[in-house]
């Protein structure tokens, strides 16, 4: 069986962070990893200290998922941004839970984080991917290759130039390529240089 020391050891050693909050919500305990990812001390961290560096853009819904699930005694599981100690937000994934007393009086809360950041980022990276690939297969147009008509979203087929001017803003201006003045009109056709 672990001693004290030892236990202790596993806890401000273990690679997560770790937190703890009172019966009133107030954070009065944060293992070694949370100090050195986050670069502040207990008194700067205390209470509601460590708030300060959860992302603005998070925090209104950090908060409301802490003390909705704190006054229910539910496990919760988060993400959010905090800041490091060089000033750099992580994604966070925090799980609180609810502890007891010896007696099953209600003591507050147990919390371990880890930095997901990389995870995070490749979901994102996936999810650009996946609508980027959705840009291009929307921008595929079926068009006729013979006569070069275009299928509208109702199945008809416009000509090329209808199409475009009304799903866009170009206008045209007709000319013939000298391939199709050899093929049309040879009379008017000449070989360059001649």
């Amino acid at each position: 069986m672990p001693s004290l020391s030892e236990y202790a050891a596993l806890i401000e050693q273990a690679p997560i962070l770790i937190w703890r909050a009172n019966k009133d919500t107030l954070c009065d305990y944060f293992n070694q990893r949370w100090y050195e990812f986050r670069g502040r001390t207990l008194e700067q961290e205390y209470g509601n200290g460590w708030a300060e560096g959860v992302h603005p853009d998070d925090f209104e819904r950090c908060l409301k998922i802490f003390l909705d699930n704190f006054n229910n005694r539910q496990i919760f599981e988060m993400e959010y941004r905090l800041m490091r100690f060089d000033g750099v937000y992580r994604w966070i994934f925090d799980r609180g839970v609810p502890y007891y007393e010896d007696n099953g009086d209600f003591a507050g809360y147990i919390g371990s984080c880890i930095d997901v950041t990389e995870r995070v980022e490749a979901q994102e990276a996936l999810k650009n991917r996946l609508e980027e690939e959705l840009r291009v297969l929307r921008g595929i147009i079926p068009i006729c290759m013979h006569c070069k008509k275009i299928r509208d979203d109702k199945g008809y087929w416009n000509k090329l130039e209808k199409f475009i001017s009304e799903h866009s803003e170009a206008k045209f201006s007709h000319g013939i390529c000298p391939d199709c003045i050899k093929k049309f009109y040879p009379q008017f056709y000449t070989e360059q240089g001649s």
